[in-house]
Parts: C-alpha cells; sequence; structure tokens
C-alpha cells in the first residue's frame, strides 16, 4: 500500500503509472464478523457499543469484474448505515450478502463471513474491468452508494426501482471504510477540486440523499418560497438539507436539540430555529400514546416564526418519535417526505390530519445516478459545501461510529483512510480560499 500512496501523492504520476502499481494481495478494512451477529442479544439498542463489533482487518483485495473499479480510498465517513451495521439492527446485514450472493457467479465474491463496510469514499481509481471506458487509473473520484444492476425494466425510469437496488458497503460487501473499494464504475463521480480527500468522502450519502428528499421530481419538489420544516437540521442529513433549502430559495425551520446545534444552523445562514430540549416538546404521553396537544403548541410554534404560515414541507427522518408531529403541523396539501428512521420504523400519525387535509407522504432512499450527480455538482461548484466536524483514523472507526450512535457529532464525521493527514487533496487553491469559511463552519463548534 506505501506504493500506492507514495504514486497517488507524487505530482509526477501519469494514469500509466497508476495502472502499472501492482495490487497488493490484501489491504487493511473495518469489517463485522458473521459470527458475532448476536453479541448484543438482549441490550437496549443505546447500550450496544459499536466498538466491541467493529474490527480493522487485513482482507484480501476482491476479485475486479466487468464494469467495476478498484480505487485506493484516502478517505471514507460514517453514516447511520454503519452504526446499524455495527449493531446489527434491525438486522443483521449478513443476510443482504447472502441474497446477494446467489444472484450470480460473480456476487458470490460478496458473501462472506465479515462484511466490510462504509458508504462513502473519496480516492483514485486503481483499476477498472471490462466494459469500462469512463474512468481510468488515476482519476481522482468519489463514490456515491447505489449498486444496481439494473437487467430488469423497472430500473430504467429510476434507477433506484430497480429490483436489485442496494446500498453499497452496507447491501453489498468490499465497502469505503478501508483502503481499497470495489464498486461499480456507475458510482464514481468526480472529486470536487476544492476539497482535500476528507472534505469530498463526507458528503456523498447524506447530501445525495438530501437532494432526492428535497429537491429532486422523485421527492418533495422543493420551490421558491417554501417553508421546509427541517428535523436535526445541524445533523449529517439535516444540514444538508438546510443548505438546499437555503440555496433554493425556501426558509428552514431548523429543528435541533441545543443552542450549539442552533449555531450551527445561524452560521449555515438559517434564522428560523427551534430547540425542541429548550422548549420540552414530549410528543408521546408515553410509551403507547402520542400527544396531540404537544403537536398544536408545536405548530404555534412554527407559525410564529413563519409569520403565520405553515411549512410547505417535513423533512422527516427521525421516524416514530417526530412522525405524528409532523404529519399534524404540515399545511393543507403539503407533503412529508421521509427517509430512514432513526428513532424508531412503527410511524404513527392521526390520518385525519392527513386525508382531509389532501397532504401527501412519500418515501425517499438515496438516490439515482443523475441525482447523486447533480448533488456532487453543487459541490463541486461551491454552492452547498461540506459538514465535516471531526476526523478519525482508520484504527478509531469503532469510537467515531459510537460518537454517531449516541448523536455526540455535529454534521459528518469523517475517516481517513489511506491519506497520512487531513488537508490533503486540495488541487484548486483558489477556489477554496473563497469558500473555506464555509467549509469550516463545522469544524470547532
Amino acid at each position: 500500500m506505501k506504493d500506492i500512496l507514495d504514486a497517488i501523492q507524487s505530482p509526477e504520476s501519469t494514469p500509466a503509472d497508476i495502472a502499472a502499481l501492482p495490487l497488493p494481495e490484501s489491504y487493511r478494512a473495518i469489517t463485522v464478523h458473521k459470527d458475532e451477529t448476536e453479541m448484543f442479544a438482549g441490550l437496549d439498542t443505546r447500550d450496544k457499543d459499536p466498538r466491541k463489533s467493529i474490527h480493522l482487518d487485513e482482507v484480501p483485495v476482491p476479485e475486479l469484474g466487468p464494469g467495476e473499479a478498484l480505487v485506493a480510498v484516502m478517505a471514507s465517513s460514517v453514516n447511520y448505515n454503519s452504526v446499524w451495521t455495527s449493531i446489527f439492527e434491525p438486522l443483521s446485514t449478513f443476510g443482504f450478502l447472502e441474497r446477494y450472493g446467489k444472484v450470480s457467479e460473480l456476487t458470490k465474491r460478496h458473501d462472506l463471513p465479515y462484511h466490510v463496510i462504509g458508504s462513502d469514499l473519496a480516492g483514485v481509481v486503481l483499476r477498472t474491468g471490462p466494459g469500462v471506458n469512463a474512468w481510468q487509473p488515476g482519476d481522482e473520484v468519489v463514490a456515491h452508494c447505489l449498486s444496481v444492476e439494473l437487467e430488469s425494466s423497472d430500473g430504467h425510469n429510476d434507477t433506484m426501482l430497480d429490483p436489485e437496488q442496494r446500498i453499497w458497503g452496507f447491501e453489498t460487501n468490499f465497502g469505503g471504510l478501508a483502503e481499497i473499494a470495489l464498486v461499480k464504475s456507475n458510482q464514481l463521480m468526480p472529486k470536487p477540486g476544492h476539497l482535500s480527500w476528507e472534505e469530498a468522502a463526507a458528503p456523498g450519502l447524506v447530501n445525495s440523499t438530501a437532494y432526492r428528499q428535497l429537491v429532486s421530481r422523485n421527492g418533495a419538489q422543493m420551490k421558491q418560497g417554501d417553508n421546509v420544516l427541517i428535523w436535526g437540521a445541524s445533523g449529517g442529513l439535516g444540514s444538508y438539507a438546510t443548505q438546499f433549502a437555503l440555496a433554493g430559495g425556501a426558509t428552514p425551520i431548523c429543528v435541533v436539540s441545543s443552542e450549539r446545534k442552533a449555531e450551527i444552523c445561524r452560521r449555515m445562514g438559517a434564522e428560523l430555529i427551534i430547540d425542541r430540549n429548550a422548549e420540552d416538546y414530549r410528543f408521546w404521553a408515553d410509551e403507547h400514546t402520542q400527544n396531540p396537544r404537544e403537536w398544536k403548541r408545536f405548530g404555534k410554534r412554527i407559525r410564529e416564526l413563519t409569520g403565520g404560515e405553515d411549512v410547505d414541507i417535513v423533512f422527516e427522518h427521525p421516524g416514530r418519535e417526530t412522525f405524528g408531529a409532523s404529519v399534524y403541523v404540515t399545511r393543507k396539501g403539503g407533503t412529508i417526505v421521509t427517509c430512514a428512521s432513526t428513532s424508531g420504523y412503527d410511524h404513527s400519525y392521526d390520518n385525519r390530519y392527513l386525508w382531509m387535509s389532501l397532504k401527501r407522504i412519500i418515501g425517499s432512499h438515496f438516490a439515482n445516478y443523475r441525482e447523486a450527480w447533480e448533488a456532487n455538482r453543487l459541490l463541486a461548484k461551491g454552492r452547498i459545501h461540506p459538514t465535516l466536524s471531526k476526523v478519525y483514523s482508520l484504527e478509531d472507526t469503532g469510537q467515531a461510529a459510537y460518537d454517531v450512535h449516541r448523536n455526540l457529532h455535529q454534521g459528518k464525521v469523517g475517516v481517513l483512510c489511506l491519506a497520512p493527514e487531513e488537508g490533503l487533496g486540495v488541487r484548486d487553491e483558489e477556489m477554496r480560499a473563497r469558500h473555506v469559511d464555509a467549509i469550516n463552519r463545522f469544524r470547532n463548534i
């Protein structure tokens, strides 16, 4: 791996030099183990510790197939799906790998007793398989996490509808929290030149997810003037939703859980902020009973901030804890767009407020290639910025996942893979200088 890193860091290296590098037999990777899937049995979700299940292993370099690429990973990041993988919730990801392994002879590679996790990367292409023409060794890239087979007609209008759609590094093996990753070539996108490796790696999954949820025709189709309620507005997903709302002429109403997080939203340019802990909203009277009075109090607070208007769009991702309130506060004819469910998957709400007010609930999951490309393009243009707050070494990925699991982080948490230190990989210093304050606004808070 040292020769690969030296070649990547050398300004004299050519694509031919990268292509001529011998591949190592193995590489370091963050894994979970199939024989440990019951290690947290009987524990509450909060008590499951990713530091106990996440391993740094030396694993063999996988076989390269048609339409695929091997990428030297300079940096990656931690998403909630890495947390879910590490605590084996809502179920073990080894079931995903077993099913994928049955698709073809080639996909058998993924069904292993270990799972290399991670759904983001920034790095350099090392090898491409047969049929890859758009990318070559030496290309500096980021990867989005949509893996599709596209043998069914269902996926050719929106690739997210492909029956064989999977999230790379979560439902497939050989993910990005490693020194080398295996991706399909149609996951690759150009690395923004003004960002460092770790900055470029951080946005991929969440930036694309937020773009589809809010901006895309497959999501809420946000327009200028919309009021957008954003739960967890300073977090990994919400921080990008806040930026898209501001960049698109909408008004974000940012819901956070502390003054510290409120300050982050202000740094992004948001003005309407609700600190749900300070205002003590309790949407559930007990474990089984929601509290509509609190929905109404919450709605009243929103109208105080907006000058009497309800929200056009709710950007939902907490799930069980907030969904009843989200449906209630949405304006007549408005939209609740939901992905994930970090507080629980069983959503309940009063359907009278949905059907009688002609509201819509839209389910949204990651993004197709075009949506991911557009989201990355906005990063490259400096319209949207990384929300990286802290960077860990590959050896400390377990701690990084623990911090995300316990909501001890802000924005996104990065991981250095091959990159020996932060700040490397910047190619456009002039553009970076114009945006450096925005790039660093999640740091040191």
